[in-house]
């Protein structure tokens, strides 16, 4: 008795020493209740390129001012309330859902999860209010409802039991349509608040595409040609000696377009000079396979170009939309790192070749990074949304993964490859492959402006 009357005194009596005050809810007040203030601007890394200094000085303010409107447009159409942080109070008798809840526009959804967990009273009274949409419940025996079908509804009982009927049977429709956006809900309970999201969101028509056993049905090899007809036809020739019925596509944008002839063969003409990303752009266009190959006119075909391997890939991982070889014995890859930085002056970028994630689960000669080498197979649906900027004729390859970034995940692979043809530019081609100075210039006037960057670098 005498021990457990010491062990009271000690550990009873010395909260300060002993216990940890639970924090209460006027002691979180400093918790922000908007968003989160953002960072400053974004640093360049040593050895960027200063995108400013690229553009006319006589035309920088108002480039900057347009730069302005544009994104703010692009805010609008890709952010939404359900970006907004939300907080979660300590010792709250609400139970809500925090995450999951997705309604589609103007249509009725039930509200899952919403109950009040609170000690004996006399009355129980809490509200809820949203502003994109309207609330409704189900009248029940001993319970009070107001603002029924209005944006803001109010419950009361003196029986737990039946508001929390109540709760359970309460519903959310949207009164604006968008096919993806969102609204913030407002519960409370005397001096206990809580906010929650509510997703509404248009559901996607699934895009399937029904393929075979072989992969001439899984798989649309396409290349880019301009005055290269004799590199053309060895690749053609390379494909047909190991894979005889796969479709292959061309575009062919060449002063005088020589015509390409074969089983599984189109070539779609386009006018003269327009580009390499113009013509990518039509040749995934016209692709309508489930994956496409993408491939230099200069590459061949050898004993390591298993295409069934890289789809063996993209199938075992359906998160991916690019998985890249080797060309030659090199394995190009970069990883893009991107800082958003302020409004009024852009964001920093830096592809950083030999940058790498980790290795792709059940395959480690696979890895994730940003952009891979110009032999890759692309999911056809993931690429044709990303597109090809065809202002980029010349000077162009990384600029396809900054604009997929986000959007699209790469990873490139070391067991399957291609050959490359022993360079022999010559003539008029050899002329439009080395780009003048100014094409470079144009293309970081673009990111400028495009993007929304401060600086560029290419490490």
């Amino acid at each position: 008795m005498v021990l457990l009357t010491c062990y009271f005194m000690i550990f009873c009596h010395c909260p300060g020493k002993w216990t940890k005050e639970v924090p209460t809810q006027n002691k979180l007040r400093f918790l922000p209740q908007g968003p989160v203030p953002k960072s400053g601007p974004c640093n360049c890394p040593n050895g960027s390129t200063l995108l400013k200094n690229k553009l006319p000085k006589d035309e920088y303010e108002e480039l900057v001012q347009r730069r302005a409107k544009e994104l703010q447009q692009f805010k609008i159409r890709t952010t939404s309330v359900l970006s907004t942080p939300l907080f979660a109070l300590p010792n709250s008798p609400l139970q809500y859902p925090i995450q999951g809840v997705h309604v589609q526009p103007l249509i009725s959804t039930p509200v899952p999860g919403l109950a009040l967990h609170a000690g004996q009273r006399s009355s129980y009274k809490v509200s809820l209010e949203v502003s994109k949409g309207v609330l409704t419940t189900e009248i029940a025996d001993g319970g009070m409802v107001q603002g029924d079908g209005k944006t803001k509804m109010i419950m009361e009982s003196s029986s737990l039991v039946t508001l929390n009927y109540l709760l359970a049977k309460v519903f959310y429709t949207s009164t604006i349509y968008h096919i993806h956006t969102g609204d913030l809900v407002s519960f409370q309970f005397e001096e206990h608040k809580a906010v929650f999201p509510i997703t509404i969101k248009q559901p996607l028509l699934p895009v399937l595409y029904n393929m075979g056993k072989n992969v001439s049905s899984h798989v649309t090899v396409i290349t880019k040609t301009f005055l290269r007809y004799p590199r053309l036809k060895v690749l053609l020739s390379s494909i047909q000696s190991f894979y005889s019925d796969i479709g292959v596509i061309i575009a062919d944008d060449s002063f005088e377009p020589e015509h390409i002839t074969g089983e599984h063969i189109r070539q779609y003409i386009m006018p003269p000079a327009q580009g390499w990303f113009a013509g990518r752009n039509l040749a995934v266009s016209q692709v309508t396979t489930k994956y496409f190959l993408w491939v230099d006119d200069d590459f061949q075909f050898t004993e390591g170009t298993k295409i069934e391997k890289l789809v063996e890939v993209m199938e075992a991982h359906p998160e991916l939309d690019v998985v890249g070889g080797i060309v030659k014995g090199n394995q190009f890859y970069f990883s893009l790192l991107y800082e958003e930085g302020e409004e009024l002056d852009g964001g920093c970028l830096y592809r950083k070749s030999k940058g790498r994630f980790h290795s792709l689960s059940g395959y480690p000669q696979c890895f994730l990074a940003s952009g891979v080498v110009n032999f890759f197979l692309a999911r056809t649906r993931a690429v044709q949304q990303v597109g090809f900027d065809p202002k980029l004729q010349r000077v162009a390859h990384s600029e396809f993964f900054m604009d997929g970034l986000g959007s699209l995940m790469v990873a490139s692979c070391s067991h399957v490859s291609i050959g490359h043809q022993p360079k022999r530019d010559k003539g008029t081609y050899a002329r439009f492959r080395h780009p003048p100075a100014r094409d470079t210039t144009f293309k970081l006037q673009l990111h400028f402006f495009k993007n929304h960057l401060k600086c560029v670098k290419y490490g």
